[in-house]
């Protein structure tokens, strides 16, 4: 039950209750139990205060402060107003939140495992490492119910949402980076327009969720159900379904092929590979990338983990295929021969090749522009600056050049022979 006291405190109004607070710093308001319906409790000073199972039915806690405060065993805030209010690593286990408007507010760290937000309105709201997961409630696990909930535009990167229920919830344009939805039931959720970053979805139901424009990368989607995935934008005809998230972003653009089209051609016309040994290259790739951006291009770093796929070689092919020119330091070099013996033959791209003077390089490199008129003759230089203040003229220009004259190449009409002649 509720200290009579503190109940009668809070009674008085919000300005003795905050100005008793102050005084009081160190107390710790109880309020167990209170029948709090419909009150008035905007910018409230709830700090650590004790509401375990209070009735706060649609109370009014717009712009109070809950921080560490303590909500859990069933406290009953359904319909009750929170917005704007900071309620970081408050204690919501089990609490009925339903219906409940918590648009714009903080619950960063906040324990919500087991409580009832369905239908809860969570626009914007900052939930970063939020907790949604199960909760062991009187020996029987209950699971968190986001169902129909309004998680718009909410941060909830870091959140934990392992085997929480979101059915029809709606996080669009949420930022999901880094949160944890194993086992969780989106099925039906909008998530369109969200962040998508290292999001952890294994064994998680996506049946019919809505992903149009979702950013997807690097997701963990060991066992998750991902069937029916609507993949075009809200009442476009006829939707479009796919059943793979990362792959929704490509059929997004190959349906759309004007922005395909524009992908390619900045591609080609932009992108540039770097090739070399980054472990003990990088400031000069690093400035190489530095230089290649200041005149309009987009630097491509080869400096990521093999695929578990496909081999390096294939990787940098693919690459190679898509830039506009290449360029290889071939300096003390170790797979970037390699990697230019497959390449060069194949594909009719101008590869730059450099490499620092009185330094160990790659012995065979002559061979390659001998065979292929496309592989320019090596590039020496003695310094990182040096190399740099002439990358206009010894690097972009001659590669320039290069590709007007494979372009002529290819356009030209191949003559054909006649017997009777």
């Amino acid at each position: 039950m509720a200290n009579p006291d503190h109940l009668a405190k809070l009674k008085e109004g919000i300005a003795a209750w905050n100005e008793w607070r102050s005084e009081y710093d160190q107390t710790i308001p109880d309020l167990d139990g209170a029948d709090l319906v419909a009150a008035e409790l905007s910018r409230a000073d709830l700090r650590r205060v004790h509401l375990n199972a209070a009735d706060l039915s649609n109370a009014d806690l717009s712009r109070a402060n809950l921080n560490w405060a303590y909500l859990n065993n069933e406290a009953n805030l359904s319909g009750a107003t929170l917005r704007q209010a900071s309620v970081d690593a408050a204690e919501l286990t089990g609490a009925n939140l339903s219906n409940a408007e918590l648009s714009v507010a903080r619950f960063r760290g906040t324990d919500f495992r087991g409580a009832n937000l369905s239908m809860a309105n969570l626009d914007r709201s900052d939930l970063r490492k939020a907790n949604f997961s199960l909760v062991d409630l009187s020996g029987r696990y209950r699971k968190t119910n986001l169902s129909g909930a309004y998680l718009g535009g909410a941060n909830l990167s870091e959140a934990n949402l392992s085997g929480a229920i979101l059915k029809e919830a709606d996080l669009s344009g949420a930022n999901l980076s880094n949160a944890n939805f194993s086992g969780a039931d989106l099925s039906g959720a909008k998530l369109q327009s969200t962040l998508a970053v290292g999001t952890i979805f294994a064994r998680a139901d996506l049946t019919g969720c809505k992903v149009y424009g979702i950013a997807a990368w690097d997701l963990k989607l060991e066992g998750a159900r991902q069937s029916k995935l609507i993949n075009t934008a809200e009442g476009e005809q006829p939707p479009i379904q796919v059943d793979d998230l990362e792959v929704a972003q490509f059929i997004y653009l190959l349906l759309n092929r004007k922005r395909l089209r524009k992908v390619i051609t900045m591609l080609g016309e932009k992108a540039v590979l770097i090739l070399g040994r980054f472990t003990e290259r990088r400031d000069l790739l690093d400035g190489i990338a530095d230089e290649l951006r200041s005149l309009g291009y987009l630097p491509i770093i080869f400096d990521f983990e093999r695929p578990t796929d496909r081999d390096l070689t294939e990787t940098v092919r693919i690459l190679a295929g898509l830039s506009r020119f290449v360029i290889a330091d071939i300096t003390n070099p170790s797979s970037v021969p390699l990697e230019l013996q497959a390449t060069v033959p194949e594909y009719m791209v101008p590869f730059v090749t450099i490499a620092q003077r009185g330094q160990s390089r790659f012995s065979m490199f002559n061979d390659l522009p001998a065979k292929y008129h496309w592989a320019l003759p090596l590039l020496e230089y003695n310094t990182k600056e040096s190399l740099l203040a002439s990358f206009r003229d010894r690097v972009e220009l001659p590669a320039l050049d290069k590709l007007a004259e494979v372009r002529r190449l290819k356009a030209m009409t191949v003559p054909v022979r006649s017997a009777e002649d």
